[in-house]
């Protein structure tokens, strides 16, 4: 195994692992318990669609529309399964297991080892894969916990997470004016329809609105 593959994947793995503190503890002030905050991460595994039902249904939100947003988030990890799927050429239950792995880090990870061949590739992806997995479940749990041991989260601001969890996301993103256009179109259209729509509506909204953005492009 290359150490350069093996190093970088730890190193992603941590970094993104520690993220989960934030959910956890985000997931608590939005009203959930440790059971299901831990298992939101066990089951799920993907952080932004994570926070995205947290973030609705500690609004007030409908599960259906929490379940329908991290749903729409969560349509480039299938993306990510369709271009890794020649890379790792797997079967049976590994398909399943490579298929709960399959994340943004796992991902980049992977497509970034190509210059070393297939196999680097394939370890970069296994090693990033259950490394975030491992990690990010971990620090959920301590996030939780620290949360629950403060009383009430949102006398500490912990309610805050869940937006400032997604604009951490985002920023890095906005290189270009396209990227800023965009943005500041679903921000103002999220804080438009909020006081007037069901919560978790406004983020819908927003996803549909960056999908016209993008026909716009292509045409």
């Amino acid at each position: 195994m290359n150490r350069a593959t093996a190093t970088q994947s730890l190193s992603v793995s941590f970094t993104v692992g520690l993220y989960g503190t934030a959910f956890g503890a985000a997931s608590i002030a939005a009203g959930f318990s440790i059971l299901q905050t831990c298992l939101l991460s066990l089951l799920t595994f993907s952080g932004a669609s994570q926070f995205a039902v947290v973030g609705v249904m500690g609004a007030g939100g409908s599960a259906i529309s929490g379940i329908a947003t991290a749903s729409l988030l969560g349509i480039r990890n299938g993306l990510y399964g369709l271009r890794m799927a020649p890379v790792l050429k797997v079967r049976g239950l590994k398909r399943v297991i490579a298929a709960q792995v399959t994340i943004d880090e796992s991902t980049g990870v992977s497509i970034g080892q190509e210059d070393l061949g297939l196999d680097a590739m394939k370890h970069g992806f296994w090693l990033t894969g259950f490394g975030v997995y491992i990690f990010w479940n971990f620090f959920t749990l301590l996030g939780a916990l620290g949360a629950q041991a403060m009383g009430n989260p949102s006398a500490w601001g912990l309610d805050a997470a869940v937006p400032a969890a997604f604009l951490g996301l985002v920023w890095p993103r906005l290189l270009g004016k396209f990227e800023r256009v965009l943005a500041a179109s679903a921000v103002v259209l999220a804080i438009t329809l909020s006081p007037v729509i069901s919560a978790g509506l406004p983020i819908i909204a927003t996803a549909l609105l960056a999908v016209a953005f993008g026909w716009k492009v292509r045409a």
